[in-house]
């Protein structure tokens, strides 16, 4: 299964580390063209994506990119398929009001334990 981050410089270069491929950004148009370049969707796709098979499965992307990207990731999660989004914190830990993955889970099944 392929996968692909899209985030900061430092969080990026650390999972390029474990064979990770990804892509750095550091401002809403970057991270926008890269997203649409990741999956393969929108009048920005990339000529280096020959086929839907090269397109990973699993795209990363840290909190900070989320928040530049908030409308065009909501649309992704309610009409896609591939690549499944998977939002991480950054470096700096979670941004301020968001959820933990944990936080997320209790709220969902109502068990605080």
């Amino acid at each position: 299964m392929k996968y692909c981050i899209i985030g900061g410089r430092a969080v990026v270069l650390g999972f390029r580390l474990v064979g990770v491929e990804g892509i750095i950004v550091s401002g809403r148009e970057e991270a926008k063209d890269a997203f649409y370049r990741v999956t393969g969707r929108g009048n920005r796709l990339a000529a280096s994506v020959s086929s839907e098979e090269e397109l990973p499965k699993v795209l990363i992307l840290t909190e900070e990119v989320v928040s530049m990207l908030e409308e065009e990731v909501r649309d992704w999660q309610m009409k896609a398929d591939y690549p499944l989004i998977v939002e991480i914190p950054g470096l700096h830990g979670h941004l301020e009001g968001r959820k933990t993955l944990t936080d997320s889970i209790r709220e969902a099944i109502g068990i605080h334990v």
